[in-house]
């Protein structure tokens, strides 16, 4: 063990935070998967959902060993390479998608011949967030021209967001809200980011009305946004509000110190108890100090990732960080605040906490190229040491081989004086 910690590189206070997340995750996933097990095998056996998510776990750890190892330069090209093929799995879940517990969004693709379903806006956003670091990176140099950057940046991002927009929109908000921080940080020209936005905007309603003339065309997901939206203003009684109104039960009901690990009750009639309300399931049973630190722990990371990004020699690395660390933690953000009813229903998992293997597969690849950056700066940070090691060896032998060579010029000049080579012939007269 102690020699496979020694093999990790990167960023150990990332290495840190994550193991920390994903070792807490076991109690949670544990206790809340109970009402799943009701309803699938009519048991309560949690211990297959156990065994499950204890394989996603490993397998995402695998994932983040393995990219880690990949110099992150090379995920320039990967992202622009992989962009149209993002596309065709897009289109391709739009058309065959499948629906997952009880979501009326086809999100989900299964995998032929494997039986593993994926939801494939997740892996999207990856190689998005990546493309767009690569762009403001090459362009950091020249003056960005807005045509040229609506053609080479904004349609690739809006082809995506337009296939991702019909099944989910939380998602799609996200995504774009992201890449806008990023292109801010990039320093993309502030008038043409306003720009952006409004073309974003103006997109969603043009969207809305276009669902709205054709009702069937996009599964009813607008009119679930309206419902979701009135929900949260009104606070009626509908299927969202009744999630809400559990997840503010449960949270209560743990006060300080929780219920205790495994009591909680609300676990029982929470539809999304694993995935979505964890974190109230979470503040159930640990109480207000156990959501304090599950807060805490993604906070810090957050603030690892700034460090990474400071630390980072390359523009792209810097992005890179940016670009896939931020939206993780502003992901756990949402999920915190559907629960506690600052913001309305939207989907969106707790990072390396909630059940289900592409988010946390998802996250760990995003997580294996930040902390290969921070290796890569490892890397020749040990370079500038080992060459300081060398050049100061150097020096001592130079130093030794200088002093060595006076001592001799110094005896040299002794033995002169003591013996005067034209003695001899004073002595023969």
């Amino acid at each position: 063990m102690k020699q496979l910690i020694n093999n990790l590189k990167g960023d150990k206070g990332i290495w840190s935070f994550v193991a920390l997340l994903a070792l807490f995750s076991f109690m949670p996933v544990f206790s809340a998967s109970s009402n799943l097990a009701y309803l699938g095998h009519g048991t309560g056996n949690t211990l297959g959902y156990l065994v499950k998510h204890f394989i996603h776990i490993c397998c995402g750890f695998a994932i983040i060993y393995s990219v880690h190892k990949i110099p992150y330069n090379y995920f320039r090209s990967i992202s622009k390479m992989l962009l149209p093929v993002v596309w065709v799995i897009l289109a391709i879940t739009m058309i065959k998608g499948q629906v997952i517990a009880g979501a009326n969004a086809s999100r989900w693709l299964q995998i032929p011949f494997v039986g593993i379903s994926f939801q494939p806006s997740a892996f999207a956003a990856l190689v998005l967030f990546v493309f767009v670091a690569r762009y403001l990176s090459k362009t950091r140099e020249e003056p960005i021209v807005f045509v040229e950057s609506l053609k080479e940046l904004w349609l690739p991002v809006f082809i995506t967001l337009m296939f991702i927009l019909p099944s989910n929109f939380s998602t799609t908000a996200l995504i774009f809200a992201m890449i806008i921080m990023l292109v801010f940080i990039g320093k993309y020209p502030m008038k043409y980011i306003g720009v952006i936005v409004g073309v974003g905007i103006l997109s969603l309603a043009f969207f809305v009305l276009i669902a709205k003339a054709f009702p069937g065309a996009f599964n009813n997901r607008v009119s679930t946004w309206e419902s979701r939206i009135e929900n949260y203003m009104n606070n009626d009684n509908e299927e969202d509000d009744y999630q809400i109104e559990k997840a503010k039960i449960a949270i209560a009901s743990g006060k300080i110190y929780g219920l205790g690990p495994g009591k909680s009750v609300q676990k029982n009639f929470l539809p999304q108890s694993s995935s979505d309300f964890i974190y109230a399931i979470i503040v159930e049973e640990y109480g207000l100090m156990g959501g304090l630190g599950v807060l805490a722990l993604y906070l810090l990371l957050m603030f690892r990732f700034v460090v990474a990004s400071h630390k980072a020699t390359t523009l792209f690395g810097k992005l890179v960080v940016v670009g896939l660390g931020f939206p993780m933690i502003f992901q756990a953000m949402i999920n915190m605040a559907v629960a506690v009813e600052l913001l309305p229903v939207t989907g969106q998992t707790l990072p390396l906490i909630s059940s289900g293997g592409t988010s946390i597969w998802m996250t760990c690849i995003a997580l294996g190229i930040i902390i290969g950056v921070t290796k890569k700066e490892e890397e020749i940070e040990e370079e500038q040491k080992d060459a300081a090691r060398r050049e100061e060896a150097l020096q001592k032998l130079i130093d030794n081989q200088l002093s060595r060579d006076d001592e001799k010029e110094l005896s040299y000049s002794i033995e002169d004086k003591v013996s005067n080579p034209m003695n001899a012939v004073k002595n023969k007269y």
